[in-house]
C-alpha cells in the first residue's frame, strides 16, 4: 500500500479525508451502563473530538462539545442540573441541544445567551449502546436512521452490550476481524474444552446441528478455502473447510460466514443462535474502542454471565484490558507450549489484541507482504479507499444504508455449521432460514424470510490479488 492512502485510511480526525467519510455514519460513543450512576455523565472522546454526553432528569440525553463557549472551561466535570450541563466558572447552562440557556453572572436584560450555542450532535440509544451521529447535516436536516440490522431490530432482553480499549489505530483492529485464517492459530487451543460449558465464549461451541468443538475444527484445519463478495452493506466472508481427517471422508465441509458492515463494522457468530456484531470507533488516530453487541435469536441473553465473563478482564471505568503493553500482556510461556497458541490465557479479546498492538500505534502498511488468506482485507481496502475519494468529491458511499428495509432481509446473518460439500450456499441459506422461523422475535420479519441472508445465491466473488503489484492501484470497484 502507498503511504498516502494508509494515511489516507487510517486519519479519522476533523478535517481529514477519512473523518468526513466516517462521519456518515452514526457511532458508538458509550455503553448505556456508563450512564448508570449518580451523576450520568461521561467524556467520550470520538473521531479525535472531546465529547460530553449526559442524561437528564427526564431521560433525555445530550452530546456536545467539551469546552465551554465562554473561555473553554472543562464541561465534563460541569454541574448536571436545570435541564443541562452548567459550567462551573461562571454559571453558564447548555442544554442537550447545546444552546446556552442561562448566563447567570450576566446582567438581567442581558441578551447574551440568545447568541451563545456549543457543537452538538444527534444522539440515539439502542439495545445498550448510545450512538451519535457526528456529521454536518445542515440547517433542519435530520440524520439518517440507524440500519434495521439484527442487532438493533431485537428486542432489548434478547441483546447484550459491552466494550473494550485497544492501544492501536482502529483499522488494525478491524482487519482482524475479516481475516478468517488466523483463528487456526492466533486462537488455538491445544485441547478441546466441554461445549455444553462454552455460553458467552467466542470459538468454543460446537458448530451446528453437530457436536464436533468448533477449537478441533481450527486446530486440525488450518488452511481454508476463503471467498468474499460485496454487498450494500459491505462484504460477505466465507471460509470453508473441507472435513476428511479423524475418520471424515471429505463429504462435510465447515462453514463459516461473516461479514463486514461499513465503515468499521463486522458481523460473526458466537455460537449456533447468538451473533456478535462489534464495531472498531476511533478515539484519535492512535487509540479505540470496540463495540459488541451479542444478539440471540433463540432465548434471551443471561447478561449477568456475559458480564462477569467480560469485566474479569478489563478495568473500570475505562474498559481497559488487564492485559497489556506494560505487562507484556502477562504472557506465559509454559502455557504457549502446552495450552495456547499464544501463551495469553483463554480470551480471545487478548489475543486479538496482542496481535493488533503487536503492529504499532499505526501500522506502515507500505512494509507488508500480502497472501491469499487477505483478500477481504484487500477488498475492504480497495472500497474504503474509493468511498473516502467519493465523500471528498461531494458524493455519497455505496454502501451507506438509509432505508431500514436495505437490511432487514439480510441481517447481515452469521453462520458456523457443517454442511455438504460444495453446497455451501444452499446450506446457509435454509439453515438460517429455520433459525429465524424457529425465533420468538425474528420469524416476524418477513422479508428476511423470503428473500434468504445477504444475496444468496450468486454473489460474485472478489478476485485474489494479494500478489498484485500494488493491490490499491486504483480506486475502482
Amino acid at each position: 500500500m502507498r503511504a498516502e492512502d494508509n494515511r489516507k485510511i487510517t486519519e479519522t480526525g476533523p478535517g481529514t479525508p477519512g473523518g468526513a467519510w466516517m462521519r456518515r455514519y452514526w457511532q458508538p460513543v458509550a455503553l448505556a451502563e456508563e450512564l448508570d450512576t449518580d451523576r450520568p455523565v461521561v467524556p467520550p472522546r470520538v473521531l479525535g473530538e472531546d465529547l460530553v454526553l449526559f442524561r437528564n432528569e427526564d431521560g433525555t440525553l445530550g452530546l456536545v462539545d467539551r469546552r465551554c463557549a465562554h473561555r473553554g472551561a472543562d464541561l465534563a466535570l460541569g454541574r448536571l442540573e436545570d435541564g443541562g450541563l452548567r459550567c462551573y466558572f461562571h454559571g453558564w447552562l447548555y442544554g442537550p441541544g447545546g444552546d446556552c440557556l442561562d448566563t447567570p453572572a450576566e446582567p438581567e436584560d442581558s441578551r447574551l445567551r440568545s447568541k451563545v450555542r456549543i457543537r452538538s450532535y444527534p444522539v440515539r440509544e439502542r439495545n445498550g449502546i448510545v450512538w451519535g451521529f457526528l456529521g454536518d447535516l445542515g440547517e433542519g436536516v435530520a440524520p439518517p436512521e440507524l440500519p434495521s440490522l439484527d442487532c438493533f431490530a431485537a428486542p432489548e432482553e434478547y441483546t447484550f452490550a459491552f466494550k473494550g480499549y485497544l492501544d492501536c489505530n482502529w483499522l488494525q483492529a478491524l482487519e482482524v476481524g475479516i481475516d478468517p485464517a488466523h483463528a487456526s492459530y492466533l486462537h488455538r487451543f491445544e485441547r478441546d474444552e466441554d461445549t455444553g460449558d462454552s455460553y458467552g465464549k467466542q470459538f468454543r461451541n460446537a458448530s451446528l446441528g453437530t457436536d464436533l468443538p468448533m477449537t478441533k475444527i481450527l486446530r486440525e484445519y488450518g488452511r481454508p478455502e476463503i471467498l468474499n463478495a460485496r454487498t450494500e452493506y459491505g462484504q460477505r466472508i466465507v471460509a470453508l473447510r473441507r472435513l476428511d481427517k479423524d475418520g471424515m471422508d471429505g463429504s462435510s465441509t465447515h462453514v463459516r460466514i461473516t461479514h463486514q458492515v461499513f465503515p468499521h463494522g463486522i458481523t460473526i457468530p458466537l455460537s449456533a443462535t447468538m451473533a456478535i456484531t462489534q464495531w472498531h470507533v476511533p478515539i484519535d488516530d492512535l487509540s479505540c474502542y470496540w463495540y459488541a453487541m451479542f444478539t440471540s435469536l433463540d432465548e434471551p441473553v443471561d447478561r449477568a454471565t456475559m458480564r462477569a465473563q467480560r469485566l474479569d478482564g478489563i478495568t473500570l471505568p475505562d474498559y481497559k484490558p488487564v492485559r497489556n503493553r506494560a505487562n507484556n500482556y502477562r504472557f506465559d510461556p509454559h502455557e504457549q507450549r502446552t495450552q495456547t497458541y499464544t501463551g495469553l490465557g483463554p480470551d480471545i479479546n487478548v489475543h486479538d489484541q496482542m496481535a493488533v498492538e503487536g503492529q504499532g500505534y499505526i501500522y506502515d502498511r507500505t512494509r507488508e507482504k500480502l497472501s491469499r488468506s487477505d483478500r477481504a482485507i484487500v477488498t475492504y481496502r480497495r472500497m474504503a479507499l474509493r468511498a473516502i475519494d467519493t465523500v471528498a468529491e461531494g458524493g455519497s458511499p455505496d454502501e451507506l444504508l438509509r432505508d431500514t428495509a436495505d437490511v432487514e432481509s439480510r441481517g447481515p446473518i452469521p453462520l458456523d455449521g457443517i454442511g455438504p460439500t460444495g453446497e455451501w450456499e444452499r446450506y446457509w441459506a435454509s439453515s438460517v432460514a429455520d433459525l429465524r422461523k424457529a425465533s420468538p422475535w425474528a420469524s416476524g420479519l418477513r422479508a428476511a424470510l423470503a428473500t434468504g441472508p445477504a444475496g444468496v445465491p450468486g454473489s460474485d466473488v472478489e478476485p485474489d490479488r494479494s500478489e498484485s503489484t500494488d493491490a490499491y492501484a486504483s480506486s475502482e470497484s
